[in-house]
């Protein structure tokens, strides 16, 4: 039996069942343990992303889905995150540039 050790989507456990296996879950205890099972899944589905040939924006949509719950479990929302990421291209802009930095001299 395979072991995962991991967060899954909330329908993963009913996917799983219509397939007629078993399985364990549990229920994590905390928001901290919340938080840094988030994180742990934000660096697979970022890999995942990273890799992604002709599903690109299926993996990018993983990372999002990540990056909403982080938001609600640090006790905020999708909505001021987008209000800071606004803020900050105001103040140091975006990427569509598309500038690589390549050297800084220092003096």
């Amino acid at each position: 039996m395979p072991v995962y050790n991991k967060l899954v989507r909330d329908r993963i456990p009913e996917i799983i069942e219509k397939t007629g296996k078993t399985f364990t879950t549990r229920i994590l205890s905390n928001d901290d343990e919340y938080i840094k099972e988030l994180k742990k899944k934000s660096y697979e589905e970022l890999e995942e992303y990273m890799n992604a040939e002709s599903n690109a924006l299926e993996e990018l949509a993983d990372v999002l889905e990540i990056i909403h719950a982080l938001a609600e479990g640090h006790g905020s929302s999708i909505e001021e995150v987008e209000a800071i990421r606004k803020e900050k291209a105001e103040k140091r802009g975006g990427f569509q540039e598309k500038i690589f930095l390549i050297e800084v001299e220092d003096e």
